[in-house]
């Protein structure tokens, strides 16, 4: 049985989330955090490891920034898909 969080690869990956999640805090500029303060974001992540990291990510990151840790540079947002009748000419065919 595996267990969730201890030893193996289960347990490294949710380390390497907490530390890259703990760097990015640290890193990201104050005025770009979403929601609450830096410093109570990153007391979230320590405290609450893998809920607080998966918290992060969600709601208190940066929108579209880089996946580096502290990186402001933004993404490009998500291509919109649109259908052939979207297009302006689309009716005179």
């Amino acid at each position: 049985m595996v267990r969730l969080f201890g030893p193996g690869l289960v347990g490294f990956l949710v380390f390497a989330l907490w530390v890259y999640c703990v760097l990015d805090v640290i890193a990201t500029d104050a005025v770009l955090i979403r929601n609450l303060p830096k410093v109570t974001w990153l007391v979230i992540v320590l405290i609450f490891g893998p809920l607080g990291s998966i918290a992060w990510l969600a709601v208190g990151r940066p929108q579209f920034a880089g996946w580096r840790p502290g990186d402001t540079t933004p993404r490009r947002p998500p291509r919109r898909y649109t259908g052939p009748e979207d297009r302006p000419d689309f009716d005179k065919q």
